[in-house]
């Protein structure tokens, strides 16, 4: 696992995390989500990144108000045009 080292300032650390110990987990979730949310990283590489279970990784989605599912509605209909085109 690769290590990284952020400076941050004093007056910040207290809107990011509840205590300086919380950080490291703060920025971990906030990368998560972020990276999660562009398509980069799956709902598993999510919840590795964040040192979430997958169900949480899924909660934390949930107050952070970003969508869960990654398939766009055309996405959606596509793929249901073609099931029903299988009969399936």
């Amino acid at each position: 696992m690769k290590t990284i080292m952020i400076e941050i300032p004093e007056h910040l650390s207290v809107a990011i995390a509840e205590s300086e110990d919380d950080l490291p987990q703060a920025f971990r979730l906030a990368a998560a989500i972020h990276w999660y949310s562009q398509g980069l990283i799956s709902q598993g590489k999510g919840a590795e990144l964040a040192r979430l279970t997958r169900a949480g990784f899924l909660d934390a989605l949930f107050h952070a108000m970003v969508p869960a599912c990654q398939v766009t509605p055309e996405e959606l209909a596509e793929e249901l045009g073609l099931a029903s085109k299988a009969g399936v």
